[in-house]
């Protein structure tokens, strides 16, 4: 279980880098956003890597400070992840290619702060 945990805090710690990518560089995040799905290899490479954490919740959830929030964040990772890989390649890249033209740079900068607070609590989560 202490590789789970370990994981669980890589994964606090890259989601506050992404919230701060967010604040500083809004135009590279949404360029990242875009890339969603693009290829196969970035969209089943960035579907399984997110089943990493996902499981990594839920195996140490027991041992966290807040055992119902990891298990069911955890959950909720691995079956979405699962459902898109079903979903065809096309459709995802286009839902995120939505994503990334109503998500103005802006937006991006005013999300970021739930971001790294999303991810700092993720981290103190972890016992």
């Amino acid at each position: 279980m202490d590789i789970a945990k370990w994981i669980v805090i890589l994964f606090g710690l890259y989601i506050i880098f992404i919230g701060f990518l967010m604040l500083i560089y809004p135009k590279i995040a949404r360029g990242i956003l875009r890339k969603a799905g693009s290829t196969n290899l970035i969209n089943y490479a960035g579907i399984t890597i997110r089943l990493i954490p996902a499981i990594s919740l839920i195996l140490s959830s027991e041992s966290s400070k807040f055992p119902d929030a990891f298990k069911i964040f955890g959950w909720i990772m691995l079956i979405t992840s699962l459902t898109l890989y079903f979903i065809p390649r096309k459709i995802h890249h286009k839902f995120a290619m939505k994503s990334a033209d109503a998500l103005k740079p802006i937006y991006f900068r005013l999300i970021s702060p739930f971001a790294i607070l999303f991810g700092a609590l993720i981290i103190y989560n972890v016992n």
